[in-house]
């Protein structure tokens, strides 16, 4: 199974807890340090689930780089961060890494609060050049300029606008700055647009290891040329060998090298001795193979980009099946069925087509989807395109992506009132990828357009109606946020009417002629509350529950007729307050001149919450269905003319201190 498993019997490993033991090693010994890096990688994701393949190829890198650098004085900087487990291990975090992505263990991220070798918490792409330019400069203002700054980025993501914004700054910079271009050829998926062309045909030109002749005539093209022909006599015969003629980065003004074999670590270390020093900056192209070192992941680095869990069986890998139907997959299903009722529907994609089930429309549709790469805010400006032609684009993204297209969606499409679609997956706590990943301000974010519509479905049924209406919503921007998760295996109902816009629907009622309080829950909060109720009903609380549906516009009528029945209200959301769901409930009191004095609310509390199990991360918010119970009992038992905080109740507050 493994082309890496010749180790010795003393193992290394276990010895390394800083890279300064790391640099002790002789040379001939990293790569057996490699094979064991990837053995207890593939060992633990297997277990726990994780990113796989894109840390199993930058071992070598991350090796090299420790070796050479020493990084708890230099800078290393990570690009979207889901390919450090070898870089984690190697800085004293091995006793972390039995709880991969879970309460208490590693983060499957760069994370600071773990360690000094961290210096961002990073989970999204292109960020790593710019981050990298603003700590160079502020060691360079600060007079430490022997602090070398390295940026590691894919492939994948340096196509991204911002990486491309960094580099057009690091091109500036007097002084070392490295860029490591991790060239694999893949990102989750394989990489999309002109420049991933062009990075295919310098990975296969048989003679990008020849220029040593040439080297001088190609810093004579390169910006800053005369100071690089000067440095170029300091530099060693290595370093002017893997000189690159004709890279498009060079017009950045960097010295391009390679590409060079990003898995031979002798090599990788002796260029990175002639680098380390070189005062100007320098791109140095790496060729590595996704999910190296075990053929299953090698042959398949798509699947096994981030897989949940594996077994290895009769020689045989499996990845473990999650039980469920997840609201990807429903989406997925959904839209298939909308696409084949409207010839203008159009899917798209920023990178992620199996992340947010546009892979399988793709298969249906392949005319009629589109995937652009890992850059969102293009993903917004073609939707808003399509919409001006005529067509009806749904740009399926993360929520905490779709942050990164905010400017797209006010310049674009809301000035317009052009009718694009944006479906946010991993909406609320998202798990094991943690505060990264957690989609906690799309409510807030895009609810502020004038003619902006902001929607949640509860479960499968209601997904699908709520798409439905989105296809025919043609008066502005619609925005539906889903969790990561899977839908309601009992749905409340199993079909359901039509949206109409701005209106809520009661799924539970009182059994009373009036309740003793309105539940008014948004998205899958809906199913947290019906498990609370049925505690509270046992315990005499008579609880009606309503399905918010859409948090723009609220169901002012409703709101109405509850607030002058002297209702008591509570709003539940897995989003931020500031903003949120709640926020837009008591908005809408104050824009209809009603009393909003017996409004509470329940969001995510003002404080980071980390990896966890989705349902451990709403146990840790009060979010869960017994914080409800409990919220419910504290709002209903207080005493005549005694106020309950409508931000935080105690299990909140506790967490918050």
């Amino acid at each position: 199974m493994t082309k890496d498993s010749s180790v010795s019997s003393k193992p290394i490993l276990p010895t390394i807890g800083n890279p300064a033991d790391l640099r002790r090693l002789n040379i001939d010994q990293l790569p057996q340090l490699a094979a064991e890096l990837r053995r207890m990688i593939c060992e633990q994701v297997a277990k726990t689930g994780g990113h796989l393949a894109s840390n199993l190829c930058v071992v070598e890198l991350t090796i090299a780089l420790h070796y050479v650098f020493d990084f708890s004085h230099d800078r290393l900087l990570w690009d979207v961060g889901h390919q450090c487990y070898p870089h984690k291990l190697l800085t004293g975090r091995q006793h972390l890494f039995p709880k991969l992505k879970k309460r208490d263990g590693m983060a499957g991220f760069p994370e600071p609060r773990e360690s000094s070798y961290d210096l961002f918490s990073v989970g999204h792409a292109g960020t790593s050049i710019s981050t990298a330019v603003g700590m160079a400069l502020a060691d360079t203002l600060q007079g430490e300029p022997d602090r070398r700054a390295v940026s590691l980025i894919g492939d994948a993501s340096i196509v991204n606008g911002v990486a491309m914004e960094g580099l057009n700054s690091a091109g500036t910079l007097n002084r070392q700055f490295l860029v490591v271009l991790n060239d694999n050829g893949m990102a989750i998926a394989p990489p999309q647009g002109a420049v991933a062309h062009y990075l295919d045909r310098v990975r296969v030109n048989p003679a990008y290891g020849g220029f040593k002749k040439r080297a001088r005539q190609v810093l004579q093209h390169v910006p800053g040329g005369d100071r690089l022909e000067i440095l170029y006599h300091r530099a060693g015969e290595m370093m002017k060998a893997a000189i690159l003629d004709d890279h498009m980065f060079k017009e950045f003004g960097l010295l391009c090298l390679g590409p060079v074999d990003g898995h031979d670590i002798k090599s990788l270390i002796a260029i990175l001795n002639e680098v380390q020093d070189f005062d100007a900056p320098v791109l140095l192209h790496c060729k590595t193979i996704k999910g190296k070192g075990f053929d299953f992941s090698e042959q398949d680095a798509f699947a096994y980009h981030s897989p949940s869990g594996f077994v290895v069986q009769d020689c045989r890998v499996e990845q473990k099946k999650s039980s469920g139907r997840s609201f990807t997959k429903a989406f997925s299903a959904a839209m298939v069925d909308v696409m084949a009722k409207d010839d203008k529907v159009f899917a798209v994609t920023a990178a992620m087509p199996d992340g947010t089930g546009v892979d399988k429309l793709m298969e249906q549709y392949p005319k009629r989807t589109i995937d652009v790469g890992l850059c969102e805010s293009n993903a917004m400006d073609i939707c808003a395109g399509m919409a001006k032609g005529g067509i009806k684009p749904f740009f399926a993204v993360y929520s905490s992506f779709s942050q990164r297209a905010l400017d797209q969606v006010f310049q674009e499409i809301a000035l317009h009132d052009l009718p694009v679609r944006v479906c946010m997956d991993r909406a609320g706590y998202v798990g094991g990828d943690g505060a990264v990943m957690h989609g906690f301000m799309d409510i807030s974010m895009f609810k502020v357009f004038p003619t902006a519509v902001l929607l949640a479905p509860s479960d499968e049924p209601t997904f699908r109606a709520a798409l439905e209406f989105m296809r025919g919503h043609e008066n502005g921007p619609s925005f539906i946020r889903y969790p990561r998760g899977n839908v309601p295996q009992t749905p409340l109902h199993e079909e359901v009417a039509p949206f109409q816009l701005g209106k809520a629907e009661l799924v539970m009622p009182s059994t009373k002629l009036q309740s003793d309080i309105a539940l008014l829950a948004y998205g899958t909060q809906v199913y947290e509350a019906v498990k609370a109720i049925g505690e509270l009903a046992s315990q005499g609380y008579d609880v009606a529950l309503y399905d918010a549906r859409f948090a723009k516009p609220v169901d002012t009528t409703l709101l109405r007729r509850l607030v002058e029945s002297d209702t008591v209200i509570l709003t539940i959301e897995d989003h931020a307050l500031c903003g949120g769901f709640g926020a837009s409930v008591l908005e809408a009191c104050s824009d209809l001149k009603i009393s909003s004095d017996s409004i509470y609310r329940m969001g995510m509390p003002a404080h980071w919450v980390y990896q966890d199990t989705r349902d451990g991360q709403l146990e840790q918010a009060g979010l869960d269905a017994a914080a409800i119970a409990r919220r419910v009992r504290e709002i209903l038992d207080r005493p005549t003319g005694a106020k309950v905080d409508i931000q935080v109740g105690i299990h909140d507050a506790e967490v918050m201190r």
